[in-house]
């Protein structure tokens, strides 16, 4: 990889390692597999999750509800990322399992009013966006004009005991957050650059195996930022996460044909996901072998 092609372009650098990663074929004992998914006590058809966006009603006039209806037909986990408790409500009806992802609020009460309501409502799980807790270059402190805070490990800790609900962590990137996720007692972890927040910001898959080693199966790892195919879930699940959250690659679908659209898109990058197994040999996901992964340059760690 040559970050300095891309002009420090986190996505376009994010784009090109997956495509470094280079698949090794083995057809023998291979059989059709079997792609379902246990997450917090329930079992999904697939580990191809709608990523934690928001503001989706310029695509679509019911934005994430009707992308959840998608989610829900397709038996994938919904995420939902910043909007107001109605939307959150309103999600849920649809039947989509669904994670809400929590802004670090400058306002503790703000945090956990949300965290509150996602009890109350049967949210599969809640977390936090650690991410954002400087807000982004162009709004340093805040996200819509509403004020962020650096998040601790006390802080994390405090919100971990304050639900019943799983309680995770996205934005992890380094070693050093992950093991301090352990700490605070999160169940979940989502590995992610938020698209390119910062600039040259290492890829997911690239601190991936790291990060697993840290984590050693005691909670799911899940990664966001760039997958746009079953390819690319397939590669990061041969790396140690246990699912997958696609965005931007939804997207135009909802635009153009609503929930079916979104149903169609998970199903075809499902499809992707188990020919790459077919032609592994792995027969579930628990048996996607991490050394069928071969790299055209650099390979890590």
């Amino acid at each position: 990889m040559n970050a300095s092609t891309n002009g420090g372009d986190t996505s376009a650098i994010t784009r090109e390692y997956f495509d470094n990663i280079l698949v090794e074929m083995r057809h023998i004992d291979g059989e059709e597999p079997d792609l379902s998914f246990d997450l917090y006590g329930k079992r999904f058809r697939t580990p191809v999750m709608f990523a934690a966006l928001s503001h989706l009603n310029r695509l679509h006039p019911d934005g994430l509800v009707e992308a959840a209806r998608g989610v829900h037909a397709a038996g994938a986990v919904m995420w939902a990322g910043m909007g107001d408790t109605d939307e959150m409500t309103n999600i849920i009806a649809t039947g989509a399992p669904t994670i809400n992802i929590i802004k670090p609020y400058a306002d503790e009460r703000e945090v956990m009013r949300r965290i509150e309501h996602c009890e109350k409502i049967g949210a599969l799980a809640v977390g936090m966006d650690v991410d954002h807790q400087f807000g982004s270059k162009g709004e340093r402190g805040s996200v819509l004009r509403i004020p962020m805070r650096p998040t601790s490990l006390e802080l994390l800790k405090k919100y971990v005991r304050s639900t019943s609900l799983p309680f995770i962590v996205k934005g992890v990137l380094s070693e050093i957050d992950a093991s301090k996720c352990l700490d605070a007692g999160v169940r979940g972890i989502v590995v992610s650059h938020h698209h390119g927040m910062v600039d040259y910001a290492v890829p997911p898959l690239m601190v991936l195996s790291r990060i697993a080693r840290v984590i050693n199966g005691a909670a799911p790892i899940f990664v966001d930022c760039g997958v746009e195919r079953g390819l690319d879930a397939f590669k990061a699940l041969a790396l140690g996460a246990s699912a997958v959250s696609v965005g931007r690659a939804l997207m135009p679908p909802l635009g153009e044909k609503g929930a079916d659209g979104v149903r169609e898109k998970i199903e075809e990058i499902n499809n992707e996901l188990s020919w790459a197994m077919c032609v592994t040999a792995a027969k579930n996901l628990g048996s996607i072998d991490r050394s069928v992964l071969h790299w055209k340059s650099e390979r890590p760690m």
